[in-house]
């Protein structure tokens, strides 16, 4: 009966946003499409999404499950000092303000530290002397992390496009937002490192002789590539995001540091979802005038363009949004504590079963509507 969800659909992709540690819950939605035995057929990330991105279509469906696991569980295991998540029967025991210390201190010692598999500190920094190149200028370094993808993801899978990937990350140089591409770019560790290098946290990557930064710093959402690649397929896509913008209002610098990421990261979402539901209309409407003009009276060249414009590929997008936990502060970015992923994780799962429990939701739109969303949050 799941699989029945996603029929009629040419195209069902899966989008991915940047957010460091919170990227377990796009682990916890796999899950559930995984059980629920619908595969994407186009997965696209940005920083711990393309990450994820890699692992999902650098394996087999059987085997996703695991990998992610495997993945998530290494990356979340501290470089040096215990974690506080061996006490974890306790720790759900304790109030918000008592959880609140522990995640912080959680993070303080990623922040000290690094993550296993991950990343570890740079030393020395690179602050006197001679002039550095920019992959040399960071607080950590990110050497373990191509191997830790290579261990849990098959590059020449991911190569071989059975499923299309899409990463994006920001060419340092120019400005400009760049997505790498299995269909036109054989894809290496590097370009799914690039895609998650923020600074100045983490090193820039060279890729063909220009250096990459995360492409978080342009648009956090890889869903503005889909859009303007749907080559008139009617499309159901799952967007997985890690920052809400609805939130509580600040009341101290902690407070507006969570803010602050949370509407810069979650905007670009609503503004492509937004811009895709005009665009279809006035496609829409263009295709619709072009069938009223005989062909004879047609420009042949404009015509052709009008064409190519008038898209009437038919949108559904399941929004599925991590929603912040009352003990959670600003550092729930790169707090990587196993008990914090496995609540990520849980609450993924939760979301996309409860997404899939509304058979309803998952009908093609009409022509009068062409783009509808979806989101079990939503008030």
């Amino acid at each position: 009966m799941k699989k029945s969800l996603v029929h009629g659909y040419e195209q069902v992709a899966l989008v991915l946003q940047g957010g460091g540690a919170l990227g377990a819950y796009q682990a916890g939605v796999v899950e559930g499409l995984i059980k629920a035995g619908i595969e994407p057929n186009w997965v696209a990330g940005i920083s711990i999404g393309a990450f994820n991105t890699a692992i999902i279509a650098g394996n087999p469906p059987e085997q996703r499950f695991s990998a992610l696991r495997a993945f998530w569980q290494e990356i979340c295991s501290p470089n040096y000092s215990p974690t506080l998540g061996l006490f974890a029967p306790w720790l759900s025991m304790l109030g918000d303000k008592a959880r609140y210390g522990v995640n912080s201190f959680e993070a303080t010692r990623t922040l000290l530290e690094g993550q296993r598999g991950f990343f570890r500190p740079r030393f020395p920094l690179p602050i006197f002397g001679k002039k550095y190149t920019p992959d040399e200028v960071s607080h950590y370094r990110t050497d373990e992390l191509r191997v830790t993808l290579l261990k849990y993801a098959d590059f020449d899978r991911i190569n071989q496009g059975d499923i299309r990937v899409s990463v994006g990350a920001v060419n340092v140089r120019t400005g400009n937002l760049t997505y790498f591409d299995n269909t036109d770019t054989t894809l290496t560790p590097e370009h799914f490192m690039a895609s998650g290098a923020l600074p100045p946290g983490f090193p820039a990557v060279m890729i063909d002789g220009e250096y990459y930064w995360d492409g978080g710093l342009v648009s956090n959402t890889p869903l503005a590539h889909i859009v303007d690649h749907l080559s008139h397929k009617d499309t159901l896509i799952f967007q997985v995001d890690l920052w809400c913008a609805h939130g509580q209002l600040p009341t101290n610098f902690f407070d507006i540091d969570e803010r602050t990421k949370d509407i810069v990261y979650s905007s670009r979402t609503r503004m492509v979802t937004d811009q895709l539901a005009v665009r279809a209309r006035h496609r829409h409407l263009l295709k619709s005038l072009l069938e009223k003009i005989p062909t004879k009276q047609r420009d042949a060249i404009t015509a052709q363009a009008a064409a190519l414009a008038a898209d009437d590929a038919r949108v559904n997008i399941m929004h599925l949004i991590y929603q912040d936990k009352g003990y959670e502060g600003h550092y729930k970015d790169y707090e990587f504590s196993t008990l914090t992923m496995n609540e990520h994780w849980s609450s993924g799962l939760k979301d996309i079963e409860r997404t899939l429990a509304h058979p309803a939701w998952f009908e093609k739109p009409s022509e009068e509507d062409m783009v509808v969303t979806h989101d079990v949050h939503r008030k």
